[in-house]
């Protein structure tokens, strides 16, 4: 699984990885960044980390329980898993602001697949996209100003397959307005699945598909 990543100090590395005795599934782990044996945090499958409170002590992550996927959060020690979303549809892609006040997720719950974000405990959710795309994976800035979204140009899915025409957007979170970072590129799962942002707030990484001829 591609859905991994450092806790804001940067001791942590959460990773959504299956059993080897388990046939499919996720579940999250959390191991030392120097590391050592990784500790099992999530029970059930399938469980994919998405994002990690700024001080550390709860992480959240996209998980299916009775066929629907929603958002949940659990304390980084382990512990009771704490569910946020309800909505009919798929929520995703959970991801704290810099402030802790605040968790932005993608959400299918309109029809259409948007970044929404809800206080840290579930309540107050709020619509911040509202266009003809489909848009995931909002990843905020170290100022918390602005996040970077992933668009599928031609899709209305409620999924983010591979290899299909994308482009990343920049979403200033007062405003809402959504500004072109790239052209039109192949790309989608895995492009921009976890937060990617430099400490300084100038770069961010992401993952493009290059095509290439075959034909004899």
């Amino acid at each position: 699984n591609n859905d991994h990543g450092y806790s804001f100090d940067g001791k942590t590395l959460f990773i959504s990885s299956g059993k080897p005795d388990v046939k499919g599934g996720s579940y999250v782990y959390k191991v030392s960044s120097d590391g050592g044996e990784p500790m099992l945090l999530t029970e059930k499958t399938p469980s994919y980390w998405h994002g990690v409170s700024p001080d550390g002590s709860r992480f959240v992550y996209c998980a299916s329980r009775n066929d629907n996927f929603d958002i949940y959060a659990m304390d980084s020690k382990g512990g009771p898993e704490i569910r946020l979303t309800e909505a009919q549809g798929l929520d995703d892609g959970p991801e704290y602001s810099p402030d802790g006040k605040h968790i932005y997720m993608n959400s299918f719950r309109t029809g259409k697949m948007q970044i929404w974000r809800m206080a840290a405990d579930g309540s107050n959710p709020e619509q911040m996209t509202f266009d003809d795309y489909s848009t995931w994976f909002a990843h905020i800035s170290p100022n918390g100003k602005v996040a970077t979204v992933i668009s599928y140009v031609k899709d209305q899915a409620d999924k983010h397959p591979f290899g299909h025409q994308v482009k990343l957007r920049l979403l200033d979170l007062k405003t809402k307005k959504l500004t072109d970072l790239t052209e039109e590129f192949y790309g989608g799962q895995g492009t921009i699945n976890v937060p990617s942002w430099s400490p300084d707030g100038k770069k961010f990484a992401y993952v493009r598909y290059e095509l290439e001829d075959i034909t004899p």
